[in-house]
């Protein structure tokens, strides 16, 4: 029997992630240090997770020789059929380093990485899903769209997230040569602002200038793509060339600031939300904002992954609470309606 085409797949890593914490001196934190599931892709993933089942999602892990079986535990409670574990005794599991020195948080990895490609989905329950996710360079990105394009009657909605370090200048020009391929662009505010040489610091117009900036540069087939800026508190701004901007808060406002505990894979989790908003919502890319939004605000109420509860009757929680009661909240708002 043929196997269901999968919504999202990911080829983001899979990190075992390190965290000291240091004084701005560079002396410890009374704040204990600690190893915890990371990676871009995981929490695009999990995400995603929060509103579709594991059988409509694909992730590859690499496993290394010291893979700890509780953080397999643990990545297999919400699903076993959405990891994908590729085994190789001869190496270590990819692991990073954060490292937070008062207000700056510095990133390395530890271990060499291993990259995850179109070609590695071949033969796996995860190929030629409807919707792909990468995290990387411009560069890398053409190479992961020429292996898109080898796929004969393969088109599947491409979710780009560049990387940090990549949001330069300097990159302007093989990110613009992408574009065309790109089904929906996401930098974050700085990113954005840094790519396109805006100067200051992130606002709602300097925002919307490179959300313009962007779509000026034809995302997607003819320029039929969409560009979203995750902007932290200020929320996301979403934009068509065809349609207005808007604007999404971000679901804990200032006011919520105790919900706030770790913001980290906050934006890759949008990212996974937005795609399963974009099944549930029919590729209406405003509405599916919204789900993104709801799995961000999961995501930082804790340091890691959100908790999965399933109940005898087969509904599921997060954190206690229901996702979509959280997103009517949100539709709520922006309707002016209070709740």
């Amino acid at each position: 029997m043929a196997t269901e085409r999968r919504q999202l797949v990911t080829l983001g890593m899979f990190i075992i992630d390190e965290f000291t914490y240091l004084n701005e001196d560079g002396s410890p934190t009374e704040r204990a240090s600690s190893s915890q599931i990371g990676g871009g892709g995981t929490y695009a993933t999990i995400g995603a997770r929060i509103w579709l089942p594991s059988s409509k999602l694909g992730m590859i892990v690499d496993r290394g020789h010291d893979f700890p079986e509780d953080i397999e535990r643990k990545l297999d409670s919400y699903g076993r059929e959405m990891w994908f574990y590729r085994d190789d005794p001869s190496r270590g599991t990819t692991r990073a380093l954060n490292e937070y020195r008062g207000e700056f948080r510095g990133f390395q990895y530890l271990t060499p990485r291993v990259r995850i490609t179109p070609k590695d989905l071949a033969n796996t329950p995860y190929e030629r899903p409807a919707t792909l996710h990468f995290i990387c360079s411009p560069a890398r990105a053409a190479t992961i769209l020429s292996e898109v394009r080898a796929v004969e009657g393969w088109s599947p909605i491409t979710i780009y997230e560049p990387i940090p370090d990549r949001c330069v200048p300097a990159e302007l020009p093989a990110l613009i040569k992408i574009l065309p391929e790109v089904s929906i662009l996401s930098p974050n505010a700085d990113e954005a602002l840094s790519l396109l040489s805006i100067a200051g610091p992130p606002t709602k117009s300097r925002v919307e200038q490179a959300c313009r900036q962007f779509l000026d540069l034809y995302v997607g087939p003819h320029g039929t793509g969409a560009v979203i800026i995750r902007s932290g508190h200020l929320g996301a701004y979403v934009a068509t060339r065809n349609q207005p901007g808007r604007w999404i808060p971000a679901f804990w406002g200032p006011e919520s600031a105790e919900k706030v505990v770790d913001v980290t894979g906050a934006g890759n989790a949008f990212l996974g939300g937005l795609s399963a908003g974009m099944l549930l919502a029919k590729d209406d890319v405003f509405e599916a904002a919204l789900y993104a939004t709801v799995s961000a605000s999961f995501t930082i109420e804790q340091d890691s992954l959100p908790n999965l509860t399933r109940h005898p009757d087969g509904k599921e929680t997060w954190n206690n609470d229901v996702p979509q009661d959280r997103l009517q909240k949100l539709r709520s708002r922006l309707s002016g309606v209070s709740f």
